[in-house]
């Protein structure tokens, strides 16, 4: 007698189960829309609520990931994955949108920047209060002062984190603006200001802060498209674009408060491919673009000096001088405008900033945490470039920028924009765990609690990436028992696997 045909299993199951978990994630996303637009929401000084919210936004933001990582796993097809994330950050960018700048006013000196800069004027000669700006000036960013009071409409001022009261140049009229440091020049390099000069140029000067945020949805959809494409080809699921897509601070810093550096996050992840690809001219020009964009990619060098690292620096330092030669011709020696000072102030040069160096500080002085932290930074440098051919490009590079920030520990949390896709890149997504403890810094920062609250995020922080560390070397180590991994273990896409 035959033995019974057995028949092969129906994928149904599969595919809605798949469709659950889409559908699952869907409810997160939604969490994650209320969330972002509860902490936008949040008037200035309710430090407590931007915490707890940005607290949600990850909670839900992670859930979100989970569901359709799993979804990726039981079979969902790569547009459904990848619809998926766009259209969540569609809906959470849209919700980010939703509201004024909320924790920061940086987008008000870049609008006033593009302004100036489409009138024909550097905007690294005269300050925003200059009296020979006074025609330039928009309703929504300047107004006149009334004592202490700001003459404006809008109520608490002109952005949620406040107006600044300050008097003309030279002329000493009382003024009201919404762009920080107005009596001084702008700190921002070339790359950043022909930014601002291009979202500002087709728009009338009565736009208000809608276009940097309509931007940084776009540079967040970029971030997102180049991630897709390339995760899958280091044989990397394509569900881990959305740990970049549906980031609380890339919703928050980089559509919200439309911060610059998303397009600095953006410029260096192409940096980074294009050298992983050994595209080394096409890497330097990137990394000079970042560089000249917002100085702080710099901490990525080390990781980018591996193949033929005199052509890269070249290209990089080329395209540095490139685009400083307008503003140079325009400006002179003035081209650097306030960044010293604005480093300077920060405690970047004296260790003066309470939050700054938290790491080292936890045991030492301001001083002593400068002089230790600044030593502790050149020698993961030095470390990471003298391994540079035992490292991965993108891990490299990972690890140059995430230890920069540990050690430096900034005061803000969007200078953490750009470790996102290189921590993706490089498979070490224990590295997400520096932007999150740099939000709890920058919620916290100017608040009795900032200090205590910056060594404990930023200990915690290391530990997490020294125990991961260790637990890397230990794997490597380890002896194979039984059989071989699978293609999908070891992060293969499922197309990779069933080859």
């Amino acid at each position: 007698m035959a033995p019974p045909r057995l028949r092969a299993p129906s994928p149904r199951p599969t595919a809605l189960l798949s469709a659950c978990l889409l559908a699952l994630a869907a409810f997160a996303l939604a969490a994650l829309v209320a969330a972002v637009v509860w902490t936008v929401f949040a008037h200035d000084g309710d430090r407590l609520r931007v915490l707890v919210g940005t607290a949600a936004c990850w909670v839900a933001a992670i859930a979100a990931w989970a569901l359709v990582r799993r979804a990726e796993r039981s079979g969902a097809g790569h547009r459904w994955v990848l619809g998926t994330i766009v259209l969540g950050l569609l809906a959470a960018g849209g919700a980010s949108m939703s509201a004024p700048p909320s924790t920061s006013n940086d987008s008000a000196r870049y609008a006033w920047d593009g302004i100036v800069q489409k009138a024909g004027i550097s905007p690294y000669r005269d300050v925003p209060a200059s009296d020979a700006l006074a025609d330039l000036r928009p309703a929504w960013l300047f107004a006149s002062r009334d004592g202490q009071r700001c003459e404006t409409a809008a109520p608490g001022g002109h952005f949620p984190t406040g107006d600044v009261l300050t008097d003309s140049v030279p002329g000493g009229e009382p003024l009201c603006t919404a762009i920080n440091r107005p009596r001084v020049p702008t700190a921002y390099p070339p790359v950043a200001e022909a930014y601002f000069g291009a979202v500002r140029l087709p728009l009338p000067a009565g736009v208000g802060w809608i276009a940097f945020q309509a931007v940084g949805l776009v540079l967040a959809l970029a971030g997102t498209l180049l991630l897709a494409r390339a995760l899958p080809r280091a044989g990397i699921p394509v569900a881990y674009a959305a740990l970049w897509a549906w980031n609380p601070l890339v919703l928050l810093e980089a559509v919200n408060n439309a911060h610059v550096d998303a397009l600095a996050a953006v410029l260096l992840a192409g940096a980074a491919l294009a050298l992983g690809a050994r595209r080394v001219g096409r890497s330097g020009i990137l990394f000079g673009l970042a560089v000249a964009t917002k100085v702080i990619p710099a901490a990525a060098l080390p990781g980018m000096l591996r193949d033929r690292p005199r052509r890269f620096a070249a290209a990089a330092v080329g395209t540095v001088g490139a685009v400083y030669v307008p503003y140079v011709l325009a400006s002179g020696p003035a081209v650097l405008g306030y960044l010293p000072g604005y480093l300077s102030e920060e405690g970047y040069s004296s260790g003066g900033d309470t939050t700054r160096f938290s790491l080292p500080g936890i045991l030492l002085p301001p001083g002593a945490a400068l002089v230790v932290g600044v030593a502790a930074l050149l020698a993961v440098w030095a470390g990471v470039w003298l391994a540079r051919h035992r490292l991965e490009p993108a891990v490299a590079q990972a690890v140059s920028v995430g230890w920069a920030l540990v050690i430096v520990c900034p005061s803000y949390a969007w200078y953490a924009l750009m470790l996102i896709p290189l921590a993706l890149i490089a498979r070490r997504p224990e590295f997400l765990v520096v932007p999150a403890a740099l939000e709890a810094v920058s919620a916290t920062v100017g608040t009795g609690a900032g200090p205590m609250v910056s060594r404990a995020a930023m200990a915690a922080a290391a530990v997490v990436l020294l125990v991961a560390a260790m637990a890397r070397r230990r794997a490597r180590r380890r002896p194979q028992r039984g059989p071989a991994p699978s293609a999908y273990s070891q992060g293969l896409p499922r197309a990779k696997r069933a080859a």
